[in-house]
């Protein structure tokens, strides 16, 4: 039996395939010219479109390609100025170390006030000629002083100093306690802590107010020395030094970048103690009221930072009370200081007045005269130092000061005028360590007496901290 296939399922012959081939090549052929007639047919704005879309694709692609090289410029930048990791590691251990030294050492109040610990450990050694220093400290030369020398480490200062937060009206609290090892004899076993000064106060934008044991407001400098630490340098030859309890009360004007202007008062307890012949009263002498209050003045001008000058009047006012009768005590002062550039300065300070001596000075405050009556001492003196810093190591200090009173207010065997002047340089052996040499001559007058004059030599080493 046989099948017959359609015509359009039977197999191809080679002729039949070229046919197909061919159709095929005519129908593709129709087809695309009907469709280049079709894109001819459009509007050539469609086509500027699409052109300018590329050339934006072209740019913006063209911006990001240079970017990423920027980017990775930077990078290869940072990673070649990076420390290398030992190197962090390494200081990581420094400070973690540190860290834990500071907190084995610090000092630190009970209610975690802010505290520091600040002062100086001084060992100086001293040479006095006959009729020198008592005890190793020029103040006056003393009439049954003998030639002496020896060491010492009593003028050693111990102080902490202390700040707090913001307080009333957004002020600052700020102050200090200082001591050393000055009281005492003086002798290897008999060096007691001394309380010198202390202050607590509050500092606001331009007023502030302290309280505490200070020296004289009308006498805030100090000459430089180490030499004399247990007592203010030159010390009964023109420094009123008196430490004493006092309130502070200091206002300040701006005047100009560079220009200030500070008025301060402040009330006093003055120590009357001192003031018959610059010794408490003898056994049977008059009756001396121990304290009594005063007030005193300041203000001070300033100009200047490089090259500057600072320079102030004061005034201290008080009674004093000796067997009843109240004896004035009334001085004018006036301190400067000036850096008129260069390695040069030039500071001091000076008096005049009556009845001084509850201020500290190496004379008497009254006397009882012959006629029996009470009458003051009139007073004058001052001192002044000129600094040369030769390096940042070296420094040069000349220092001079004088006290003198009046003879017609004296008796005899009272302190008419002392006299003191010397020389000294630092020398900083390390940042916080310090060698000084010292020469002073003192020469003191008695009233109806010889001058005595005395040579002091010291050498001291100090250790700031």
């Amino acid at each position: 039996m046989r099948i017959r296939l359609p015509n359009n399922c039977r197999p191809r012959t080679a002729s039949g395939s070229r046919k197909l081939v061919a159709q095929t090549i005519v129908l593709g052929t129709v087809a695309w010219l009907c469709c280049a007639g079709a894109a001819q047919a459009q509007e050539p704005a469609q086509l500027g479109q699409i052109l300018e879309r590329l050339d934006r694709l072209e740019e913006q692609n063209r911006a990001l390609v240079e970017e990423v090289h920027a980017l990775r410029s930077e990078l290869e930048a940072a990673r070649a100025s990076a420390a290398p990791a030992p190197a962090v590691e390494e200081r990581v251990a420094v400070s973690e170390n540190r860290i834990s030294e500071l907190a084995q050492t610090k000092v630190e109040a009970a209610r975690r006030f802010p505290i520091r610990l600040t002062g100086m450990a001084l060992f100086d050694s001293f040479w006095d000629s006959r009729a020198g220093a008592a005890d190793g400290y020029p103040a006056v030369s003393a009439p049954d002083a003998g030639r002496s020398a020896g060491a010492t480490l009593r003028q050693t200062i111990l102080g902490l100093e202390y700040w707090g937060p913001e307080t009333l009206w957004g002020g600052k609290v700020r102050g200090s306690v200082m001591m050393d090892f000055f009281g005492g004899s003086g002798r290897s076993l008999d060096q007691l802590v001394r309380l010198r000064t202390a202050s607590i106060g509050i500092d606001w934008k331009n007023r502030s107010f302290e309280a505490g044991i200070l020296k004289p407001l009308i006498s805030p400098r100090d000459p430089d020395s180490l030499a004399q630490v247990g007592i203010p340098p030159l010390a009964g030859a023109g420094n009123l030094w008196q430490w004493m309890p006092q309130t502070r009360f200091e206002q300040r004007f701006d005047l100009g970048p560079g220009t200030e202007v500070r008025a301060q008062l402040a009330a006093v307890q003055t120590d009357e103690a001192a003031a018959y012949g610059g010794y408490p009263a003898p056994a049977g002498g008059p009756a001396v009221e121990p304290k009594r209050p005063g007030i005193e003045g300041r203000v001070e001008f300033s100009r200047g930072e490089e090259r500057r000058i600072e320079i102030a009047p004061g005034f201290h006012s008080s009674v004093s009370h000796v067997a009843g009768t109240p004896v004035p005590s009334d001085v004018f002062s006036l301190d400067w200081y000036a850096k008129p550039g260069g390695p040069a300065e030039f500071k001091g300070a000076f008096f005049t007045g009556e009845n001084a001596s509850n201020l500290g000075t190496a004379g008497q405050g009254f006397a009882i005269l012959a006629s029996g009556r009470t009458a003051p001492v009139h007073s004058t003196g001052g001192w002044a130092q000129l600094t040369l810093k030769a390096t940042s190591r070296l420094s040069f200090h000349v220092l001079s000061g004088a006290e003198d009173d009046r003879r017609s207010d004296l008796v005899p065997g009272q302190i008419g005028r002392n006299l003191a002047y010397g020389a000294n340089f630092f020398y900083r052996l390390a940042p916080n360590v310090l060698l000084s040499v010292e020469s002073m001559q003192v020469r003191t007058n008695y009233a109806a007496a010889a001058w005595l004059l005395g040579n002091h030599y010291d050498l001291a080493l100090g250790y700031l901290f």
